[in-house]
């Protein structure tokens, strides 16, 4: 089925069930408005259309709320959205239809005490113990710097699941790790070694970035994007300024696009080669986390040397980059690409021969193609698992929509899987680079700044955007509204880890609790972008 058709069909079949869609076009997608008794309905007409929940949030406007929730099938992207009263506000819960709604709806609910209606777990999400139960921080009339208590109380009365019976214990872990890693909770049950329960908690870190975007300029929101996730701030500010700009009408220079493309498949690359390491490391495999690792500090080295920061921060900017890739930097890259491959030939064969390490990463972790469907996972997780979707090949942007590549799809759907999409995402990367690099030496004779960034135009207030990006996690959506004099008024950024930290829930399920460690580095979601 086309595009065009899928999108007629679910038209007609909403005509059907008697629910008015009022249609509204906007600069990257659709807009369909209806009426909050029918949210549900469209929700369970959308998934008989195998359509993907892809993300949700609200914004409060006067005494209004605005709801939305954005769906995609073949890469086209339908917003839609309904609108309910600041008295009482409430509506029909779309998550016993898309399970990938429930966290964003209870999110919804602490930030701005909207009920959802028949939520199969109406649970207290981000709020713990930092607000008062009747205080709603995204609402207008809370103040910034919140009211916060001297110390915050403890969170220890959360209901997680209990499970009971002969042999039947629990297993708290966290907030606090052993490691560097940021602060997350999670409660096993287990028999023996046997998992039979896992429950997550996060929000540890919540940063407020929602609240505080609010009156941001585009320069400075950019800035805030690209520190939601320290290690995916390529991807972020990307999404953020594709958003912005779409919403001011600015086509971002050819050359800047490609140095774009560049950065964001230079952030795939480094991310995926700390992850292969990690994920051997967890399986006692000192050797190949030493050798990724090594690796890994060489790319950043390169980075830091041509584009002047080793995780690329604030390169992008709205309406292009700031920096420059000369002749001299592209030939570095090359040889940096050339080393690579040359280093991966020797250890990938070490890797793939360790039959302790097959023993320890095959079948185990597993994560069925329904339900990864079902959670609408996202990137090199859903892609183990069949999930054969990349906004870079679906909904093409520019440098995207100008080169070939290949997009890696297993179907094992275990941390083997996982591992090895890595790898392949890696080869395609670098193919994806050389490719920019080629380009870059035709992209016209203008001026140093005109190539680099386009002179940003004022958008008029009220014009909002979505921006979709394929960052090295999976798919980044950011949704930007403008208020007057070029301020932000609505920022609201969904990163993959968002929809993808629910199914770690469920390939854990009948492993071992000493898998645990590794079945959470194949997925390594992140805590800073899940818990904004």
């Amino acid at each position: 089925m086309s595009s065009s058709n899928w999108t007629a069909e679910l038209l007609n079949q909403l005509d059907s069930a008697a629910i008015t869609v009022e249609q509204i076009s906007l600069p990257s997608t659709t807009l369909w408005q209806i009426e909050s008794n029918h949210w549900k309905r469209y929700a369970e007409l959308a998934i008989q259309q195998n359509v993907r929940w892809v993300a949700g949030w609200a914004e409060q406007a006067d005494h209004r709320f605005f709801i939305n929730a954005c769906f995609e099938k073949q890469g086209i992207y339908i917003l839609l959205r309904t609108i309910v009263n600041v008295v009482k506000p409430e509506l029909p819960s779309q998550a016993p239809v898309y399970p990938a709604a429930n966290r964003s709806e209870r999110h919804t609910q602490d930030m701005f005490g909207i009920n959802f209606l028949e939520h199969p777990d109406n649970r207290r999400w981000t709020r713990h113990k930092a607000w008062d139960k009747h205080h709603y921080p995204l609402r207008k009339d809370f103040p910034v710097q919140g009211e916060p208590e001297d110390i915050t109380p403890p969170d220890m009365d959360y209901p997680f699941v209990k499970a009971y019976g002969a042999g039947v214990y629990e297993i708290p872990v966290g907030p606090v790790h052993a490691g560097i890693i940021e602060p997350g909770h999670f409660r096993f049950q287990a028999v023996g070694e046997l998992i039979l329960n896992l429950e997550e908690r996060l929000g540890y870190v919540h940063k407020g970035i929602e609240k505080i975007a609010e009156g941001r300029t585009p320069a400075s929101l950019a800035r805030l994007a690209g520190r939601i996730s320290g290690d995916t701030t390529v991807g972020h500010c990307w999404a953020a300024c594709k958003a912005m700009e779409q919403a001011a009408g600015i086509e971002v220079p050819r050359r800047a696009a490609l140095i774009r493309g560049i950065l964001a498949e230079r952030e795939r690359v480094a991310n995926h080669l700390g992850d292969m390491g990690a994920i051997c490391n967890d399986v006692a495999f000192v050797f190949a986390q030493m050798q990724f690792t090594r690796l890994r500090e060489l790319w950043l080295r390169t980075n830091e040397k041509v584009f002047g920061h080793r995780l690329l921060m604030d390169r992008i900017v709205p309406g292009g980059v700031v920096c420059e890739v000369s002749e001299a930097s592209c030939t570095l890259i090359k040889q940096d690409i050339i080393h690579l491959r040359k280093e991966m030939s020797e250890i990938m064969p070490a890797i793939d021969l360790n039959t302790s390490l097959e023993d320890r990463l095959y079948r185990a972790g597993y994560l069925s193609p329904e339900i990864a469907a079902a959670f609408g996972t996202l990137g090199y997780v859903g892609r183990a698992s069949g999930q054969n979707q990349d906004v870079r090949r679906d909904a093409p942007y520019a440098p995207y929509d100008q080169v070939n590549f290949k997009v890696a799809l297993e179907d094992q759907g275990d941390i083997a899987s996982r591992f090895w999409v890595r790898y392949k995402e890696i080869n395609a990367a670098l193919k994806l680079i050389e490719q920019f690099i080629e380009q870059l030496a035709a992209t016209g004779n203008l001026t140093e700044k005109q190539m680099l960034q386009a002179e940003w135009r004022t958008p008029p207030a009220g014009s909002e955007s979505l921006g979709i990006v394929e960052g090295w996690r999976g798919e980044i959506t950011a949704y930007i509204r403008f208020d007057a004099d070029n301020k932000i008024a609505r920022f609201y950024p969904r990163d993959p880890s968002i929809v993808n930290w629910p199914v770690l829930e469920k390939l854990t399920l009948n492993n071992i609790v000493p898998d645990f460690p590794v079945c959470n580095k194949s997925l390594n979601g992140s805590y800073s972008g899940n818990d904004l």
